[in-house]
């Protein structure tokens, strides 16, 4: 009777802790993933923005460094990699001077 005492007692815990795992560690884990799947895959070319915000284009990858050169507009800039937050895709970018053009037109 006392080893099935334990095994009731510890049971809450053991759950709480397969929950905690299912819904906070494990999507932080394919975050991270995908993360870096992105700043792996990053090429000349590529239109990017920083975690400050600044939106530029990356004109060479340094792997060795793990540094990226951006061009913004003629100035260029070096980041880490990991300070890119996002790769703005041909959508957006379109659909970005599609409202610049509309507001010019008025």
């Amino acid at each position: 009777m006392n080893n099935l005492e334990f095994i009731f007692s510890i049971l809450p815990f053991a759950v709480i802790m397969l929950l905690m795992y299912f819904m906070m560690i494990r999507p932080q884990k394919k975050a991270a993933q995908k993360t870096q799947s992105m700043l792996d895959s990053l090429k000349k070319g590529d239109a990017v923005v920083t975690i400050g915000g600044l939106h530029g284009i990356v004109d060479e990858v340094r792997e060795a460094e793990k540094t990226i050169v951006l061009d913004c507009e003629g100035i260029y800039l070096t980041f880490e990699r990991r300070a890119i937050s996002r790769v703005k895709t041909a959508d957006t970018t379109t659909a970005a001077s599609n409202v610049n053009s509309a507001d010019v037109e008025k």
